[in-house]
């Protein structure tokens, strides 16, 4: 069933576990990610890009997800990801998304607070829920573009940004990098428990592939209730890959043949990082 993130974050930030938030932006992916979670009963997050979402591709997107949300019995988040264009953002929401993310995180604070005030304005009249970001956490884009150094959401902004833009969650960076990690990362916690303390809003990880499980652990425990991940399904996929090349020896492989690897290298991707962050048993 469709819903948005209020209807499993809260939950999560009661009873201090994670969901979890993958990037599906191909039907193998979505197939996988929800097969996964249907499996460990655990609510679940497909994540979308504006670029995923381009032209008639998002009535693709949208009439798969609200096909399989009859079909499944997990809650289900249809989410938009770094949304910078409100007039894309828009568009998801009147198309059916129960969730979008704003990323003004670029942008000086009032311009940041001033923007995902009137998303969240439009949101709300829809039931649909927001996401925001302060701070800013840094890596590379998937075209390996460097996004820039992470800049730690300072606490002392969290207050006054929550109040003024209601949003319903809030990603904050304390030492995550999008994509792969070039070295072993050191989240800080005292950051986070510093932003707990003056806030109750669900607060959300990005970068969620490849950070140590011990240190992911404790940040659910101080308050994190959603983690993205998108470049350990990505690793995943091209060992399935792999293996089905080594697998197949003819010439015209049937698809699910050939796909079969790639599926199952998903799942235990996902499992796996359902295990990690608590949620499995309960959708």
């Amino acid at each position: 069933m469709l819903v948005n993130l209020n209807d499993v974050l809260l939950r999560a930030r009661r009873e201090n576990y994670a969901v979890p938030a993958f990037d599906t932006d191909t039907s193998l992916l979505l197939k996988a990610t929800l097969d996964a979670a249907e499996e460990m009963r655990s609510p679940v997050i497909l994540q979308f890009h504006e670029a995923d979402l381009e032209g008639r591709k998002i009535i693709q997107v949208t009439s798969l997800v609200r096909g399989l949300a009859e079909a499944y019995s997990i809650p289900m988040v249809l989410h938009l990801d770094h949304g910078e264009n409100p007039d894309k953002i828009r568009r998801a929401m009147d198309h059916g998304f129960t969730s979008v993310m704003y990323d003004g995180s670029h942008l000086p604070l009032e311009e940041n607070i001033r923007n995902t005030r009137e998303i969240v304005a439009y949101a709300h009249e829809r039931n649909v829920s927001v996401e925001a970001e302060l701070g800013h956490v840094g890596g590379s884009d998937l075209d390996f573009n460097d996004t820039g150094a992470s800049l730690l959401t300072d606490p002392k902004d969290v207050v006054r940004f929550v109040s003024e833009t209601q949003v319903d969650a809030l990603a904050v960076s304390i030492g995550t990098v999008h994509g792969v990690y070039k070295a072993e990362p050191e989240l800080n916690l005292q950051v986070l428990e510093r932003i707990a303390k003056v806030t109750d809003i669900p607060l959300v990880i990005h970068g969620g592939s490849g950070t140590p499980e011990d240190q992911m652990r404790r940040a659910i425990s101080k308050g994190i209730t959603k983690v993205n991940v998108f470049a350990d399904l990505r690793i995943a996929f091209r060992k399935g890959l792999e293996t089905a090349n080594e697998l197949i020896t003819r010439q015209d492989p049937l698809p699910d043949e050939l796909f079969s690897p790639i599926i199952q290298e998903l799942k235990m991707a996902v499992k796996d990082k359902i295990r990690v962050f608590g949620s499995e048993g309960k959708a």
